[in-house]
């Protein structure tokens, strides 16, 4: 799909916001681990993560997905770029999510439990509502197109990662308060979050067909299998790990062997 329309100046000032709320992201995350104010992510995380756990080298997804976001906010920053269809329909979104992921940072920092749900959830509706809504548009994208490489590979990351994250930190701020319910058990409570997880991520992948958004959704289900066999619940561990593999297979299937058809965007 070619960018061949120039933006309009309300257009190029959204795209600068873009850009800054990237930057944000990227900041924010660096700079707490470096100068160590409150809390870091892992630490919030680690806090009451006896329901469900994922392996802390999962986390090091984040340095591929914050330089896919990078591209992205600068790709469509350039006066070059043209306003495509998907750069327009994922501006607002998209800055959404950015200062959603950043904003998590601070507020897991300081431990706004309740807070970090709000955000981590808005993040992942905010790029997955017009994913969906323009999965014909997607579908249709050559494998080379430039859109498809540099707005929706970057989103996509982003999105199928905050998939698997968001149940994992509702999962902790239920079960640090105290207020997961006591039945079903913890165990029982893990697996319906990666049965859940799994469901959402073969579906939104029949929609899109990009390997982009289940890619990360497997990584984390591995994550999962690693922390959970290492502390001995191996119905949770293998659980997860049928789960991923059920993702991956899933996916290959549903992106590469489904017929395109002839499908045009609406």
């Amino acid at each position: 799909m070619p960018s061949i329309i120039r933006p309009s100046s309300a257009q190029t000032t959204r795209r600068l916001l873009v850009l800054a709320a990237a930057i944000f992201a990227v900041v924010i995350a660096y700079a707490q681990m470096a100068i160590g104010w409150g809390q870091t992510p892992a630490e919030f995380s680690a806090d009451s993560d006896a329901t469900l756990r994922v392996a802390g080298y999962a986390f090091s997804i984040w340095g591929i997905i914050y330089l896919g976001l990078l591209i992205y906010a600068v790709r469509q920053a350039l006066p070059q770029t043209g306003e495509s269809r998907l750069i327009h329909r994922f501006g607002w979104p998209s800055l959404l999510a950015f200062l959603g992921i950043g904003w998590w940072i601070v507020a897991s920092a300081f431990d706004w439990e309740w807070g970090t749900v709000v955000l981590i959830f808005g993040s992942l509706l905010a790029l997955l509502v017009p994913m969906l809504m323009e999965a014909g548009t997607i579908r249709t994208l050559d494998r080379s197109d430039r859109d498809r490489l540099m707005v929706i590979w970057p989103l996509a990351l982003l999105a199928g990662w905050l998939t698997v994250a968001s149940p994992v930190n509702l999962l902790t701020v239920l079960t640090g308060n105290g207020t997961l319910p006591e039945s079903p058990s913890p165990e029982v409570w893990a697996l319906i979050a990666v049965v859940i997880v799994a469901g959402v991520a073969l579906l939104v992948t029949a929609r899109l067909r990009t390997m982009a958004y289940p890619l990360p959704v497997a990584w984390g289900l591995l994550g999962v299998f690693v922390a959970e066999l290492e502390r001995g619940r191996e119905l949770v561990a293998y659980g997860a790990l049928s789960a991923a593999v059920a993702v991956l297979v899933g996916a290959v299937i549903l992106t590469f062997r489904l017929r395109r058809g002839v499908e045009r965007p609406t």
